[in-house]
C-alpha cells in the first residue's frame, strides 16, 4: 500500500503545491462512495445523495399539466405568462472539503503538525472527488481569514483547493486581520450558509471549542447532507508521557507538566476520550462516518481503511 507520510522536517512543518498536486496519482486508490446508497445518479457511481439531485435548467411558458409548484414567479410577473421552471438531473456530486487551520492545529509532537496531516488529507480528498466525476468546493479557515470555494467540476476544483490550503494567510503570521473566530459553533454556521443540500462534506479538525451548539449544527446539517468528520489529534494530546517534568512553550508563554502526579495523567486522558466518546456518539445518532487520524499516521490508509 503507497504512503503519503512527511519525508523531512520542511515537509512536517510546512506544505507545498507540488507535494499535493503530486498525491493525484493516488486518487483512483481511494473511493469517496457511502454503504447506504438512498438514489440512483447518473455520475460515475451509486451515490448517497439527500435531496432531489436536481439543477435549475431553463424557464419555458407554462403547459397544462405543468406541476404548479414549478411556476416561475419572477419570470412570469416580468413577462406577464406563466412560465415554468424546468430542472435537469444533478451529475457531479457536490463535495465539500472544511478544513481547520486554527492555532491548535500547528501542533505535534511526532509526525506532522495537524495542519499539515489537514492539507494532505484535503487534497486526497480532492483529488479522488475529481478523479469520480465530482465537483470539489470547501472552506479553509483560521481565527483571523475565512475563504470559501464554490464547488466546481475538473482538476480545476481541485486545484483551487490546493492553492489555498498552501497560501492561506495562517502560513504567514504577521498577516492578519482585526477578526478572531475561534468558537465552532460561528464555523458551522458558516458552512451551513454555503453547502448545497445533496452534497458530501468532510469536517478535517481537531474539532476544540466545539460545544453542544456547534455539534447539534452538524447534526442539523447531516439532515440534507453526508458528513465525514476527520478527527486531528496528536499523541501527547491523548495521553502524558509515564513519568516526569516536562516544560513546554509557545515562544510566550511556558507551562511545566507533572506526569508523576497520577491524578491529574488520568485527567488529563480521561479529557481526550471523553472528546472522543462525544464525537462518535456524534456520528452514531446521525448516521456519519468518523475517520480519526494521529500526526503519525499515514493519511492515504487511514482514508482508505476509514472510507
Amino acid at each position: 500500500m503507497a504512503s503519503v507520510v512527511a519525508k523531512g522536517i520542511n515537509e512536517a512543518v510546512q506544505v507545498n503545491i507540488p507535494v499535493l498536486v503530486q498525491l493525484s496519482k493516488h486518487a483512483s486508490s481511494l473511493k469517496l462512495g457511502s454503504r447506504q446508497v438512498i438514489a440512483c445518479q447518473s455520475g460515475g457511481y451509486q451515490s448517497p445523495f439527500k435531496g432531489r439531485g436536481m439543477e435549475f435548467d431553463e424557464s419555458r411558458l407554462y403547459n397544462p399539466g405543468d406541476d404548479i409548484r414549478n411556476i416561475d414567479w419572477r419570470v412570469t410577473a416580468r413577462m406577464g405568462k406563466a412560465y415554468t421552471k424546468l430542472y435537469h438531473e444533478e451529475r457531479e456530486r457536490p463535495v465539500f472539503i472544511w478544513v481547520d487551520y486554527r492555532k491548535s492545529m500547528f501542533f505535534a509532537t511526532r509526525g506532522c503538525f495537524k495542519s499539515v496531516l489537514a492539507a494532505r488529507m484535503a487534497s486526497l480528498l480532492a483529488w479522488s472527488a475529481t478523479h469520480y466525476g465530482d465537483r470539489v468546493g470547501g472552506i479553509v479557515f483560521s481565527e483571523n481569514a475565512h475563504h470559501e470555494l464554490k464547488p466546481q467540476r475538473g482538476k480545476q476544483g481541485a486545484l483551487r483547493l490546493i492553492n489555498q490550503l498552501v497560501n492561506h494567510p495562517v502560513w504567514r503570521p504577521n498577516k492578519t486581520n482585526d477578526k478572531d473566530i475561534r468558537e465552532g459553533s460561528k464555523l458551522i454556521a458558516r458552512l451551513q450558509r454555503v453547502a448545497r443540500p445533496g452534497s458530501l462534506i468532510f469536517l478535517v479538525s481537531d474539532f476544540r471549542n466545539f460545544d453542544e451548539t456547534a455539534l447539534s449544527q452538524i447534526s442539523r446539517l447531516s439532515r440534507h447532507n453526508e458528513i465525514v468528520m476527520v478527527y486531528m489529534y496528536d499523541q501527547l494530546e491523548k495521553s502524558l508521557p509515564i513519568t516526569g517534568r516536562y516544560r513546554v512553550s509557545n515562544g510566550v508563554d511556558e507551562i511545566t507538566i507533572d506526569a508523576y502526579d497520577k491524578v491529574r495523567t488520568e485527567d488529563y486522558r480521561r479529557r481526550f476520550i471523553d472528546r472522543l466518546e462525544q464525537l462518535k456518539q456524534l456520528s452514531r445518532r446521525n448516521r456519519m462516518k468518523l475517520v480519526s487520524c494521529s500526526t503519525q499516521d499515514d493519511p492515504l490508509t487511514v482514508l482508505q481503511t476509514g472510507l
